[in-house]
């Protein structure tokens, strides 16, 4: 079993971000989540390039999301993205967002994508490639048997 790819990346609380109180809005959460699972579909072998030429994309179909702490206009975060299951036309990215400065976790995302052709609107067959990263459980099952997470707890 190959190991799937993980993705790191940095944004900015910016006001845009936030609601009158300086506090970043749900919706904006849901950006940053954007911005990593664009950068982990590269990784994978789906560049926006070669989907817009193809006319095949993943799609969200489901997102489950726990906000735990708020992050601030200001602040400077880190979410991190994983392929966290593989199905045969379904397939699950895990994200997590952390203040690095404090080391709080802020909140904790996954989602279920399908691939999908263009305008058809047809479900396909995920990437030959991508039977070599499934499991009978979720990546971060794996890697955090047993470990809850409260958002207090140090990030890695």
């Amino acid at each position: 079993m190959a190991i799937p790819p993980r993705i790191r990346t940095q944004v900015q609380v910016m006001f845009f971000d936030t609601d009158c109180g300086g506090v970043v809005s749900n919706i904006a959460y849901l950006r940053f989540i954007e911005i990593a699972r664009t950068l982990l579909a590269e990784a994978l072998g789906l560049a926006l390039t070669e989907m817009a030429e193809n006319h095949r994309y993943p799609v969200v179909v489901r997102t489950e999301i726990d906000y735990r702490r708020p992050a601030k206009l200001g602040d400077q975060l880190v979410i991190e993205g994983w392929l966290d299951r593989v199905e045969r036309v379904r397939f699950w990215c895990g994200f997590q967002i952390t203040r690095p400065a404090d080391h709080v976790l802020i909140a904790r995302c996954r989602q279920m994508l399908a691939l999908i052709a263009m305008p058809e609107g047809k479900l396909l067959r995920l990437p030959e490639h991508w039977e070599s990263y499934r499991t009978d459980e979720s990546a971060e099952i794996q890697r955090e048997r047993g470990t809850r997470i409260s958002g207090r707890e140090p990030i890695q």
